[in-house]
């Protein structure tokens, strides 16, 4: 169905002050959170690789233990997936609109719409982080899980019981990173926080814990560790398209979240032969993965 006279039929009068609809757009920093890939393949695929384990204390005179579990663990297929969308207007209400000045084919904010979708996109990896996937998620979990296989048992990247974002359990996610994130053979890694990330509601939360000059909500003199020793280097960020109000991230420094791009954003415009029609259309080729269930520390209380 195309925009036509009817549709912009106020905009064909003289008279009119000015023509609204355009507002600012939402912005958030859900893009920076992954890395960015130029993607080659219809399904992209990443391998999980287990190495070597801690050598063993080799008595005199006894033989050397040579390991032979080496190799491949989890396979992550990542399918990117088209995004298009665009709208149509009468050659007659272009010919009569008076106010073409005003009335842009921008103004339908194509552009916009595209950046808000992507947005949603990216931050639906952590909306979904409490679902098994298994299409994204190649070791059989969800993202955020208390029980990531390794060779010699689970791991976990949550608390065993949610826990509502304050100084304490912040302060404990990050001490759960450093003792007991570890590879696919149980040796400990150099896992740290960077960034926490939070939705609006949790946004005044986030601003004192990352931010007070002492220890948050005390009236001590002992310091703000999220400044200091402890502190997240990147600071917080708050992610407005996180659909519940009380979950919350701590993005490590191990990588993992996946920007992987076949096509950025580009935009066509041609006029229908039969209907003179003006067509205009917008379209990518992309999609938001997740290959290192270590780039995250979550946890999800429902209150």
């Amino acid at each position: 169905m195309a925009i036509n006279s009817a549709a912009i039929r106020d905009l064909l009068w003289p008279g009119l002050l000015r023509v609204e609809g355009e507002y600012q757009e939402i912005t958030d920093d859900s893009l920076s959170l992954f890395e960015k890939k130029k993607a080659r393949f219809e399904v992209e695929r990443s391998v999980t690789v287990a190495a070597l384990p801690l050598p063993m204390i080799k008595g005199e005179g006894a033989a050397t233990q040579f390991d032979n579990l080496a190799g491949q663990r989890y396979v992550y297929n990542m399918e990117p997936a088209e995004v298009s969308s665009g709208f149509a207007v009468t050659k007659r209400a272009i010919l009569n609109n008076v106010y073409k000045s005003d009335f842009k084919l921008n103004a339908l904010n194509l552009k916009e719409v595209f950046l808000q979708f992507k947005q949603i996109q990216a931050t639906n990896i952590f909306n979904n982080s409490g679902t098994t996937l298994l299409n994204l998620g190649g070791d059989g979990v969800s993202l955020v899980n208390t029980a990531h296989p390794y060779d010699g048992g689970t791991w976990g990247n949550t608390f065993s019981t949610a826990l509502d974002l304050n100084e304490a359990s912040l302060l404990q996610s990050l001490l759960n990173m450093r003792l007991n994130f570890i590879d696919e053979r149980g040796i400990r890694i150099n896992a740290m926080g960077e960034k926490l990330i939070v939705p609006i509601q949790l946004g005044p939360v986030a601003e004192r814990l990352m931010n007070a000059e002492g220890r948050p909500g005390t009236f001590s003199n002992d310091p703000n560790l999220f400044r200091g020793g402890y502190g997240l280097k990147q600071g917080h960020t708050v992610l407005p398209f996180l659909t519940s109000n009380f979950a919350w991230f701590v993005k490590s420094n191990q990588g993992g979240l996946l920007h992987l791009e076949h096509q950025p954003f580009e935009t066509s415009m041609w006029v229908d032969d039969t209907t003179d029609n003006l067509l205009v259309k917008g379209y990518e080729y992309y999609g938001f993965f997740y290959d290192n269930p270590r780039c995250i520390y979550g946890s999800l209380p429902t209150s």
